[in-house]
């Protein structure tokens, strides 16, 4: 596959990005799945055809597929943006997501956004079959500007201001908060509490998914997880949620995701994932961002403690229009 770069893997290494290193246990998870993002990169960049790519990507450890198919979903949007001319069904990122990969398109998505944190781009890619899910990508490029970029970066991102994709790209810098803290309860939570109050809430929903999704955790960091999100757990929540619904989607569930789904929010990822589904409907075929933030807003209110009224930041869902010619989240391939 086109182009043929590769990423070295002390990308991955927790001293070099400046990360947290004090907490050797919680470093090795994260660092694995930062690692095996880069696998998944470079296994697209020595692949010769998309059926020899997903014959490699099957042969990583199952519990590390999924950041696999994450790097390599960012591959793909960079092949992608070298042929711009290739109509949809011919495009690299489209074919990934088929086949083996429809069980990894979450991740797929989020990869995508990679190279639009590298680009410092804010164009948003195309995804056909499922074009909700384009936003993931924003997610995705808040989360490698933030690895990329640090604690500067994330800061940057908390401070801008609110618009139609601050959300997404506040939620993808929290779940970086997360790896750049090495799971750390207690630090996640003094540099949420130093930002903007209104990118907590995006932020808690960033450490959910981070935590449901990557791990690790334990019942300890779990309850000090749901004392230290107080009045923002209906968004950690929605984001275990989202991340339990991406690893019960794939068939593979990891001992720390269940533990973390039934803790946080009291259910197993099977059902999380039927959440999603849900609160999906009437949703998957709509390609603008207001679309994306009532998929979300429907899952904080269903995630939320009962008898917890949450005011919900999205917009009113219009029916019209999706992203106009000429906007800049037009679509980027």
């Amino acid at each position: 596959m086109h182009p043929r770069v590769v990423l070295p893997r002390r990308l991955a290494d927790f001293d070099r990005r400046g990360f947290r290193t004090d907490r050797p246990a919680a470093r090795a998870v994260l660092e694995r799945a930062a690692s095996s993002f880069l696998d998944g990169f470079n296994l697209a960049a020595r692949s010769s055809n998309l059926a020899e790519l997903q014959a490699r990507l099957a042969e990583l450890q199952a519990d590390v597929r999924g950041f696999g198919y994450e790097g390599a979903g960012m591959h793909a949007a960079l092949a992608d943006l070298s042929r711009p001319w290739l109509a949809p069904p011919h495009r690299a990122v489209s074919g990934l997501a088929d086949g083996p990969g429809q069980v990894y398109d979450y991740l797929i998505a989020v990869g995508a956004g990679w190279p639009l944190a590298l680009l410092r781009s804010a164009r948003v890619l195309r995804l056909p079959s499922t074009p909700l899910l384009r936003w993931l990508a924003v997610d995705g490029a808040a989360f490698g500007a933030v690895f990329f970029g640090g604690e500067r970066t994330f800061r940057r991102i908390c401070a801008a201001p609110t618009g139609p994709l601050w959300r997404t790209r506040v939620a993808g810098a929290g779940r970086a908060l997360w790896f750049c803290q090495s799971a750390d309860v207690a630090g996640v939570a003094r540099l949420i509490a130093e930002q903007p109050a209104a990118a907590a809430p995006e932020l808690w929903a960033g450490i959910g998914l981070a935590c449901a999704y990557a791990g690790p955790s334990e019942t300890a960091d779990r309850d000090a997880l749901r004392d230290a999100a107080g009045g923002q757990l209906a968004w950690l929540r929605q984001g275990v949620v989202f991340g339990s619904a991406a690893r019960a989607r794939a068939g593979i569930v990891p001992p720390h995701t269940a533990a973390a789904c039934r803790d946080l929010v009291g259910i197993d990822p099977a059902a999380a994932a039927g959440w999603a589904a849900e609160a999906a409907t009437g949703l998957l075929q709509r390609s603008d961002v207001a679309a994306y933030d009532r998929w979300r807003d429907r899952l904080i209110e269903r995630a939320a403690p009962a008898g917890t009224a949450v005011p919900v930041a999205g917009p009113v869902v219009p029916s019209g229009p999706v992203v106009p010619a000429g906007h800049p989240n037009q679509d980027v391939a």
